[in-house]
């Protein structure tokens, strides 16, 4: 083993990300993911220093979500040159790949300071949950149900909290097409909006389970996420990464 990559590999398990190994060693950050990517205790570390990040930029992200809006675009700059670095070092992870992928898949692309997942499949519903928690550090990420006329709202809201492993009272008010089941329970209300009932339509009987947080910064971190896997993919930069390690 060649001595800078011996080097790099103590400082890594001694718990250093990228960024700091590159300023100790002047090594190129595709060399590093070269070495260490398809490593579990890398990916490990890599969470880690992610979750260090963020507690230690928690009073900054705070701050960012309440500027007015004369500041968001240095909003804007500021995630995604964060999400830069994240995706760097966490672009091997594969909660990190599933939790983006599925977002560029099946998430709310257009809304500027929201983001927003939906599906009828659980295991979708549970995987973007565990994204969130353990990847954006987002502990109680915003739930509800979009339920067609007709079904019984207490099954539909037991099914999806235990599914999500959360409480019923966790879950916000359950959005029902066309009026109440006749079973509505305390989080139950009703939706018009029309667009609202042609996605709903498309559900089963546990209906469509909606996850939301609203963060301008966040979002915008997503759409960088979402803009450099889909440009390392199409690309073939992972096929490329691969091959040379």
């Amino acid at each position: 083993m060649r001595k800078d990559r011996e080097q790099a590999t103590v400082l890594r398990k001694s718990g250093m990300s990228y960024s700091d190994i590159i300023a100790r060693m002047s090594v190129p950050r595709s060399t590093l993911s070269k070495w260490f990517h398809d490593q579990k205790w890398s990916n490990d570390i890599a969470i880690e220093s992610a979750t260090r990040a963020r507690n230690s930029g928690a009073i900054r992200f705070a701050v960012l979500n309440t500027v007015r809006k004369g500041r968001l675009d240095n909003l804007r700059k500021q995630a995604r040159q964060d999400a830069l670095l994240d995706f760097e070092d966490l672009k091997y992870h594969p909660l990190f790949l599933a939790g983006v992928m599925a977002y560029w898949m099946h998430g709310d692309i257009k809304s500027p300071n929201r983001v927003s997942y939906s599906s009828t499949d659980p295991d979708k519903i549970r995987l973007f949950k565990s994204f969130l928690e353990k990847i954006c550090g987002i502990e109680k990420p915003k739930v509800w149900i979009n339920l067609p006329r007709g079904n019984l709202t207490f099954l539909a809201e037991s099914f999806w909290a235990e599914k999500c492993s959360m409480s019923v009272d966790d879950l916000g008010k359950t959005m029902i097409s066309g009026g109440f089941d006749g079973f509505p329970s305390g989080n139950t209300t009703i939706s018009t909006d029309s667009k609202r009932q042609r996605v709903i339509k498309m559900g089963n009987n546990h209906g469509v389970c909606n996850m939301v947080v609203n963060s301008a910064y966040l979002k915008n971190k997503f759409l960088k996420w979402v803009e450099l896997l889909k440009d390392d993919l199409l690309n073939e930069r992972y096929l490329n990464d691969v091959s040379q390690i």
